[in-house]
Parts: C-alpha cells; sequence; structure tokens
C-alpha cells in the first residue's frame, strides 16, 4: 500500500477515465490471476438493530419491513456452510444487527465460527463494535477475518449515521487488527456524498492502523422505509473509478464487488473486473436484500473466461 495524501488520491481518481483502468489493470495483473474469490453472507441474526444507520433495513430508526429473528440454530448454519462448500466457496461471512455483541451472542457466534472451520472454510463475522476483549475471543475461537465498514468518508459519516462516530469504527478494525484478525473493511457509494468524499473515503482507507486484507465496495441498495430510499443514483463511473484506485492504493489486496451488483449489467460488472474487482458475495441473498442469481454469476464468470477461486 502506498502513503499518500488526499490530493495524491485526488490526481490518481480523476486522471482520465480509461488511463485510470489501464494502470489499474496492469498492477492487478502484477498481483493475481484472473479468478473471482467466492464468498457467501449470512445473516445470523436479523434486525432490532439500535444503530441510525439511514440506508440499513435492520436499524430501528428505520420504518422496513424487516422482521427481528433471533440467532440462527446451530445446525441451520452448517446447512448454509455445507451448500456454500458444495458451490465452491472459500469463505462464510456471518452477519448480525448488533450494535456491538453481548456475552451469549459472542459465545454461539464462536459455535458458528467452529462449524465454518470444521469443513474447511475461511470464517469471517460482522457483529458491530468490538471490544479488546471481544477480538481476542474471536481470534481464540477460530475467526479469519472481521468486517467493520468505515462506510464513507470522515467527513460525511455524520450525514449517514448518528449513533456511532467514525473514530469508534476505526477503533473496533484496531482492537481487530491487534487480535491478530484479518480486517476486511469497505464502504458503500451513492450514500449522497461527493467525489470529494469518496476520494477521502479511499484516503481513510490507507490510514487504517492495519491495512485491509479485504476490501468490499458496496453500492447503495435503496430500501422502502430507509432515510436513503430516495436518494440520486450513483454515476456506474464512479464506482469504477473508486475500485481501480483502490486497486492502484492496494494491489494485493481483494476488492469485493459487494451489495448493488444486482442494478449492474454484465458489462459492467466486467468493467469492474477489470478495474480491479475480485471477488463477490455468491448466494441470492446479501442479509436482507436481494443479490444476483448464481446461475447469473456462473454465466458470467465463463462468459469473462476466469476462474471462481473456492
Amino acid at each position: 500500500m502506498l502513503t499518500t495524501t488526499k490530493e495524491d488520491i485526488s490526481i490518481i481518481y480523476e486522471q482520465p477515465f480509461l488511463e485510470l483502468v489501464s494502470k489499474a489493470r496492469s498492477i492487478h495483473q502484477q498481483n493475481f490471476v484472473d479468478d473471482i474469490e467466492l464468498c457467501q453472507l449470512v445473516s445470523v441474526k436479523t434486525g432490532g438493530c439500535p444503530e441510525d444507520c439511514s440506508y440499513c433495513s435492520q436499524s430501528n430508526s428505520n420504518q422496513s419491513e424487516i422482521k427481528v429473528n433471533p440467532l440462527l440454530p446451530l445446525d441451520e448454519v452448517e446447512k448454509v456452510v455445507l451448500e456454500a462448500k458444495t458451490k465452491g466457496v472459500k469463505r462464510v461471512c456471518m452477519g448480525a444487527g448488533y450494535k456491538t455483541p453481548n456475552t451469549s451472542a459472542l459465545s454461539r457466534v464462536n459455535e458458528y465460527i467452529g462449524v465454518i472451520k470444521k469443513h474447511g472454510l475461511e470464517s469471517c463475522a460482522t457483529l458491530g463494535s468490538l471490544t479488546m476483549d471481544q477480538a481476542n475471543e474471536l481470534k481464540a475461537a477460530g475467526l479469519d477475518y472481521y468486517n467493520h465498514n468505515i462506510d464513507t468518508s470522515p467527513e460525511y459519516y455524520s450525514q449517514v449515521i448518528t449513533t456511532r462516530t467514525f473514530q469508534d469504527r476505526v477503533d473496533t478494525l484496531t482492537n481487530v487488527g491487534i487480535a491478530g484478525i484479518k480486517v476486511c473493511c469497505g464502504g458503500i457509494l451513492g450514500l449522497g456524498e461527493s467525489r470529494a468524499d469518496r476520494v477521502s473515503f479511499i484516503h481513510a482507507l490507507t490510514c487504517l492502523p492495519t491495512a485491509p486484507d479485504s476490501i468490499p465496495i458496496n453500492m447503495l441498495v435503496k430500501v422502502p422505509g430507509t432515510k436513503l430510499a430516495n436518494v440520486e443514483d450513483l454515476d456506474k463511473f464512479e464506482l469504477v473509478r473508486v475500485i481501480a484506485t483502490v486497486r492502484i492504493l492496494f494491489p494485493k489486496t481483494r476488492i469485493r464487488l459487494s451489495a448493488g451488483r444486482l442494478e449492474l449489467s454484465e458489462l459492467e460488472q466486467s468493467m469492474c473486473f477489470m478495474s480491479g474487482a475480485n471477488s463477490i458475495f455468491y448466494g441470492e441473498k446479501l442479509l436482507t436484500t436481494d443479490n444476483n442469481h448464481q446461475d447469473s454469476d456462473k454465466n458470467l464468470i465463463s462468459k469473462l473466461g476466469i476462474n471462481a477461486n473456492g
């Protein structure tokens, strides 16, 4: 990862589009074979979150139709894991709507981790904020990755979330890194942020205490009942610019094209892969929102002539 200022990143981001994509493609080819890492996301506990994230259907502050569901039984998670393994998935990511997990929730998640590891897959969790003790407990249980997105720029963050500060996010990521768990951290585009915010978001990623091994780039999925349900659509060129810039700055990091893929055509997705994205969530649900049909993903991967890396 290069040490850069916002001004440096802005110069990379705003160069002519084809030059930016070409440079990102070249760096990508120097560090990766052409493949797509398959991950599966499962909501192990849905809804009832006290955070007020303006984009999220699981927030108690939003008026979505999501119902609160408790933590899944262990055998149900194991069924998902086994099915994922047969489809070539490499990593199972567990999501739960918490501000921070309580003791019993963390204990159950530790059991989920054991099931995932038993079947030879990588484990990832996103459970909200973590203390140092909680991060150490997850590490002891065998957790490989912890996802905690910074979402957007430090400057725009308070326009999207007020119940947790940007620094709170960084503090959790600091704990995760110290515990020796790999950091998965990215953000969401199309929240109403400016181009300057997108540059600042990328800069914030370069300033994290532990460099992320995985960077998910999400495009806002507009959910009825959330505060951002009617925000202006993101220009897809901005999505590609973000991916290409992140690839240049993080040459060896997996970049996951995450939420919002349903809004992208096959050619738009292909441009994202060409610019440096090399991971997707596989499966027809992303926590509470729809994802691309698995047959569609297989079709596209086949058209691209690249491998799915399980």
